[in-house]
C-alpha cells in the first residue's frame, strides 16, 4: 500500500491538544466560523472584524453575506492567515473560543501571564473558554499537560406517543407501605436537560407556589446572577411572584427562559423524577438548561458540551450544600466520544464531585443500542450502528473496518469522526481508503495527516498517538470534512470508507472504535444541492458490534447507568444502549421504566397537559427519583453504596439470572427494595460475643 501524501510527525507539543482540537486549531479561519455553527464547543464572540469593520453576529447571517458586506473583494476576513507548516498551531482570530478542559500537572491556577481565564477547577483538571489564538502558548506553559474540546452533546430525541394522554397519577405506590422515605422530602433533586423547565405546570405548583427552587438558563443574556459569565439563574421567589401576577398571560413567559419548547424534554424529565406524580414527589427540584442560545438558537454564539455538564454539576451540588440537602443529579443527554473507560475530563469531573457523601447522578445509557432494521422501512440501526471492535492476531496482519457515509444527495454535509483506542502494549499504523479507491496513508504511531485536501475538494485528518493523557492507552483519530469554504459548500463523499489496521508490533491485538454521530439535520436548501443533509455515519453489518454503545457519560465509575425497560414487553427496548464499557466496567448498572412513559407536556394547554415518551431519557429520572428517596432516608449514603444498594435490589428480567447482562444491567429497579436497603446501612451491629 503506498502513500499518496506526506505524513508528519507528531510533535510533544501537537500531542498536547487532543486530535479534534487540532484539526480545528490548524483550520481557517473562514472555515472556523462556519464550523462554529456546527461544533458545540464552538463559539464566536459578539462582533469581529470583516476588512476594515466590526460586524455583529446579528449583521452577518451567514459567511456568504460577510463576503458580501466585505469591504475585501476577496471575501477575506481581516485576520485570515496563511496556511501554517502542518503540526504547528497557528495564529487565528481570537474572535472564535473553544470551551476546553485543561489537564495539569498540579493542582494550581493557570500563571496570569497566558491570559486564559479558567471558568472552574477541580484539582488537577479546569475547564476554560480559549480563544483559539491562544492555544499555542496555552500548550507551551509547562503546568500543562493537556488540553482536550469539550465533548458535544446530543439532543435526546425521544420518541413521541401519539395521541392525547392522562395524568398518569403517581408513579411509586410499591413504596407507600414504607415509611422511611418521606417521598423524597428533604433531598435536591437537579435536572441537567434541554428544551425549558414548565415550573408552572400543575405537576410542579402546589397551592400556587412552584416546587422549583432555581433554574440556571445557561442560554439567556448574562444579568450576574449565574456561577459563570453566561445564563442568568431564576429563582424560586422570582417564579412564584410571576405565578401570583394575574395579568392574563402564563408565568413561564413573564419569567422566560431561552428555550421554551412545547412537549420540552427537561420539563418531562422533571416530572418523572420528582413531580408532583413522579417518584420523589416532596423533593426540591432544581433545573440546568443547556440551551443553544437565546438569539435564534445561533450556534455560533453558544456553547453545548461536556464543559457545560461539567459546570451544572458543580452548581448543583454547591446549591445542596447552600440548602443543607443531598443531592441527586440527573443527566438524559449524551455523547460517543472519547473511550469509554471513564477517562473522560467530564467523567473524572463529576466522580470527583460523588467522592463525598449524600450525592448521586443518574445517567442515562443512550439510545444507540439497535443494531438492525425491525420492519423494512425502520433506519432506526442507522443511529445504533456507532461500536466496532475486533483483535489483530499478530503482527503482519491487518483488519479492516467498514465506515458507511450517507447522504441525501451523495454527500454528508457534517463532520464525521471515529476513533479507535487500543492497549499501549501494541503498535498499529493505520490507512484510509474513501469509495472511489483512493488510499491515505498508512499513518504510523506517532505520525499523523493534517487536513490534507482531497480530490474531490473535501479533507482528511489521521492521527495515530501513543500513550494518551487521558488512560496511558493508545488512539487513532479519523477526521472527514466538508470544504466549509467553496460555494456552495462541498460535502464528503457518501459511500463506504475503508479504515485498515496494520498490526505493526501485537502483544495483545484488541481494539475498540466509536463513531461520534451527528444527529439528523436538514441544511437550507441550495438550488444546486437542495437536499442537503447532516446525517450520522454509521458502521456496516458486518463491522458493528452490538454492545459497548453506553454513552461516554454514563462511564463514570460512580454514575448510575439507566437502560430502558419496556415494561409491558418485560424486555429491554430495542434502542437502550449497551455495555460494557472498553475496560469491562459493568454499565449500564440497571434498567427502569423507559418507554410510554406519560409526565408532564411542557409549555403546553391544561387540555393537552401530559404526553408519552420513549427513551433512557425517560427510564434515568426514575432511577434519580429512586436515589432521592434513598438519600431521604440515609442522606449521608455515599455513590458507591447507592450502586451497591440498587445492584442487590435489582429484580432480574423474565429468563434471566442475577449476573449482570449488557443490555439490563443487573435488572429491573426494584424502588422499594432500595429504600430498605438504604434503612440498613450503618445501623448498628447486633453483638453476637458469647
Amino acid at each position: 500500500m503506498s502513500r499518496n501524501t506526506k505524513v508528519h510527525q507528531l510533535g510533544d507539543g501537537g500531542r498536547k491538544c487532543d486530535a479534534k482540537l487540532r484539526v480545528i486549531a490548524n483550520g481557517d479561519t473562514e472555515v472556523n466560523l462556519v464550523r462554529a455553527e456546527r461544533c458545540d464547543a464552538l463559539a464566536v464572540a459578539p462582533t469581529y472584524r470583516i476588512g476594515q469593520r466590526s460586524y455583529s453576529m446579528e449583521q452577518v447571517e451567514s459567511v456568504e453575506a460577510a463576503r458580501r458586506e466585505s469591504a475585501d473583494p476577496l471575501g477575506r476576513y481581516a485576520k485570515s492567515a496563511p496556511l501554517p507548516a502542518r503540526g504547528k498551531i497557528k495564529t487565528v482570530t481570537s474572535d472564535i473560543c473553544a470551551n476546553v478542559f485543561i489537564l495539569k500537572h498540579r493542582a494550581e491556577p493557570l500563571p496570569k501571564s497566558l491570559q486564559v481565564e479558567e471558568t472552574a477547577r477541580m484539582g488537577t483538571l479546569s475547564t476554560a473558554k480559549v480563544p483559539l489564538s491562544k492555544l499555542k502558548e496555552l500548550t507551551a506553559d509547562p503546568l500543562v499537560r493537556q488540553v482536550s474540546l469539550g465533548q458535544g452533546l446530543r439532543d435526546p430525541n425521544p420518541v413521541i406517543a401519539t395521541g392525547r394522554a392522562t395524568n398518569p397519577g403517581p408513579k411509586f405506590r410499591a413504596v407507600r407501605r414504607v415509611n422511611l422515605h418521606k417521598n423524597g422530602r428533604g433531598v435536591l433533586v437537579g435536572i441537567i436537560d434541554v428544551q425549558g423547565f414548565d415550573f408552572a405546570h400543575s405537576d410542579f405548583v402546589i397551592n400556587g407556589k412552584t416546587r422549583f427552587e432555581a433554574i440556571w438558563d445557561m442560554g439567556a443574556d448574562a444579568d450576574g446572577t449565574s456561577p459563570q459569565d453566561y445564563g442568568r439563574v431564576i429563582s424560586r421567589t422570582q417564579m412564584n411572584k410571576a405565578l401570583a401576577a394575574n395579568v392574563g398571560a402564563p408565568a413561564t413567559q413573564l419569567e422566560p427562559q431561552s428555550e421554551m419548547d412545547f412537549g420540552s424534554h427537561g420539563t418531562h424529565v422533571a416530572s418523572i423524577a420528582a413531580g408532583n406524580v413522579g417518584v420523589a414527589r416532596e423533593a426540591t427540584i432544581a433545573g440546568v438548561l443547556i440551551s443553544l442560545g437565546s438569539k435564534d438558537r445561533d450556534r455560533r454564539r453558544s456553547f453545548y458540551d461536556s464543559t457545560r455538564v461539567a459546570h451544572a454539576v458543580e452548581w448543583l451540588m454547591q446549591l445542596g450544600d447552600k440548602l443543607g440537602m443531598p443531592v441527586s443529579i440527573n443527566i438524559s443527554l449524551g455523547t460517543n466520544g472519547h473511550a469509554h473507560d471513564s477517562s473522560a475530563p467530564v467523567n473524572r469531573w463529576i466522580d470527583a464531585w460523588l467522592a463525598t457523601p449524600g450525592r448521586g447522578v443518574c445517567v442515562a445509557a443512550g439510545n444507540a443500542g439497535q443494531e438492525k432494521a425491525e420492519t423494512p422501512d425502520d433506519v432506526g440501526f442507522v443511529m445504533g450502528r456507532i461500536h466496532t471492535s475486533g483483535k489483530i492476531p499478530a503482527a503482519g496482519l491487518d483488519v479492516d473496518i467498514d465506515w458507511t457515509v450517507a447522504g441525501g444527495d451523495g454527500h454528508d454535509y457534517s463532520e464525521n469522526e471515529l476513533e479507535i483506542w487500543f492497549s499501549a502494549q501494541d503498535k498499529i499504523g493505520v490507512s484510509v481508503r474513501d469509495p472511489a479507491g483512493r488510499t491515505y496513508g498508512p499513518v504510523e504511531p506517532l505520525e499523523f495527516i493534517e487536513n490534507q485536501r482531497l480530490a474531490d475538494g473535501t479533507f482528511i485528518s489521521i492521527y495515530n498517538d501513543l500513550y494518551h493523557a487521558a488512560n496511558g492507552a493508545n488512539y487513532i483519530g479519523i477526521f472527514l470534512s466538508p470544504n466549509f469554504k467553496a460555494q456552495p459548500l462541498i460535502g464528503i463523499a457518501a459511500g463506504q470508507w475503508t479504515v485498515r489496521l496494520h498490526g505493526r508490533d501485537i502483544r495483545d491485538g484488541r481494539f475498540d472504535g466509536w463513531i461520534e454521530r451527528d444527529d439528523p439535520l436538514p441544511l437550507p436548501p441550495d438550488p444546486e444541492t437542495p437536499r442537503r443533509w447532516r446525517f450520522p455515519s454509521f458502521f456496516s453489518e458486518r463491522s458493528n458490534v452490538d454492545c459497548s454503545s453506553i454513552s461516554t457519560l454514563a462511564c463514570g465509575h460512580r454514575v448510575v447507568a439507566v437502560a430502558n425497560l419496556d415494561k409491558a414487553r418485560e424486555s429491554i427496548n430495542v434502542t437502550s444502549s449497551q455495555g460494557p464499557t472498553r475496560e469491562g466496567s459493568n454499565k449500564p448498572d440497571i434498567a427502569a421504566p423507559g418507554t410510554d412513559i406519560v409526565a408532564a407536556n411542557g409549555f403546553s394547554s391544561p387540555a393537552d397537559a401530559w404526553v408519552g415518551m420513549t427513551g433512557t431519557s425517560m427510564a434515568s429520572p426514575f432511577v434519580c427519583g429512586t436515589v432521592a428517596l434513598m438519600l431521604a432516608t440515609r442522606p449521608d449514603l455515599t455513590a458507591a453504596q447507592i450502586i451497591g444498594i440498587i445492584q442487590r435490589s435489582a429484580t432480574p428480567l423474565v429468563g434471566k439470572g442475577f449476573a449482570w447482562v449488557n443490555d439490563a444491567g443487573f435488572g429491573q429497579i426494584d424502588p422499594a427494595g432500595c429504600v430498605l436497603e438504604a434503612q440498613r446501612v450503618n445501623l448498628p451491629r447486633k453483638d453476637k460475643t458469647p
